[in-house]
């Protein structure tokens, strides 16, 4: 069975930024659905309502000169009010509209509803494909253009998903989540996959931009390999994060504290990182939809910890980059 075996990509031919560049960032926001995390997955009983909360949060970032792309999925390109708060924001500028899979409520459903099928690679390929087709049509008419911008729900990306997309005329994929391993969930591994930028797929033809994924610590010299062999140690890398010696720290204010994302940003941009990758939920605009936003005080903490990552990359001399500024430099 196509998938049987955890899928593990390589990264590919590096993409060597030109004269200037600097240090950049981007932010990609999974643009989805609100559902009970907790519960098995489901085709039904999901909202859309916190989308109405994006415009205000979009002018937050425009105000500071910093573009978003919205990764869009299903749910969220086939509801009227969702489409019409988004357009909103296009006009405003600075924005983006790309694509977000997740199989289990993004027609044909022709799976089996489970864990191992919530990562889309998994699923035979034409499966995949008619999924991707469903979903690039259902953007490409609710908001006038076909979007350039993938990432598979889940980080839920197969061997077939960067051919498919080229085949699409997809330019860049997300679907990477550095240093992080999905096996025990039946999704793939990424220990292998660092946070440059690669050209992959066919010909080259695909940017791949990993979600950026720092260590932290007196000991993240080990990197990968190290905080791998923690995990096989009673609480070793809770008593390695809590002792400083080594932290995995994703660029998201979900999970992530600030100052461990403000140590890594330090630590990303000290060490030659060009291009830091920054991702949210939608839902977590709104209290009580993700656990990382459960009440108001956490919603203050979300929007604190975005102006004080902005701040530091402001000081560092990080400046925001779109899609087509990507697209030119690469």
């Amino acid at each position: 069975m196509q998938g049987a075996e955890p899928f593990a990509p390589r990264p590919g031919t590096p993409i060597v930024w030109p004269d200037g560049f600097g240090s950049r960032f981007t932010i990609f926001v999974d643009t989805e659905e609100e559902f009970d995390w907790r519960a098995p997955f489901s085709r039904h009983g999901y909202g859309t309502s916190a989308i109405s909360a994006i415009p205000a949060m979009h002018r937050r970032f425009v105000d500071r000169g910093v573009p978003i792309v919205y990764l869009v999925d299903y749910p969220v390109a086939t509801d009227p009010r969702s489409i019409e708060a988004l357009t909103g924001v296009i006009a405003e500028g600075y924005a983006e509209i790309g694509t977000q899979l997740h199989p289990w409520v993004n027609p044909p459903f022709e799976e089996a509803l489970s864990s191992r099928n919530s990562y889309v690679g998994n699923l035979p390929e034409a499966i995949e494909a008619a999924k991707l087709d469903a979903l690039t049509a259902a953007i490409g008419s609710a908001f006038g253009a076909a979007p350039r911008v993938y990432r598979a729900g889940r980080y839920g990306i197969g061997p077939a998903t960067w051919r498919l997309l080229v085949a699409r005329g997809y330019r860049i994929d997300s679907s990477l989540r550095s240093r992080y391993d999905y096996r025990a969930d039946g999704g793939p591994d990424f220990g292998a996959v660092a946070n440059a930028a690669f050209r992959c797929g066919p010909d080259d033809r695909l940017i791949e931009l990993p979600l950026t994924t720092v260590f932290t610590g007196r000991l993240r010299r080990l990197g990968e390999p190290g905080f791998r062999a923690l995990g096989h140690l009673p609480k070793g890398r809770a008593v390695a994060a809590r002792s400083a010696m080594l932290s995995r720290v994703s660029l998201t204010p979900e999970g992530m504290p600030l100052g461990d994302a403000l140590e890594a940003i330090r630590v990303a941009l000290g060490e030659g990182e060009q291009l830091l990758n920054f991702a949210f939920h939608s839902p977590s605009l709104v209290p009580g939809h993700t656990p990382y936003v459960r009440d108001a005080r956490d919603l203050a903490a979300f929007h604190n910890w975005w102006e004080a990552v902005l701040d530091l990359l402001d000081r560092r001399g990080a400046r925001p980059i779109a899609v087509d500024g990507l697209l030119d430099a690469a």
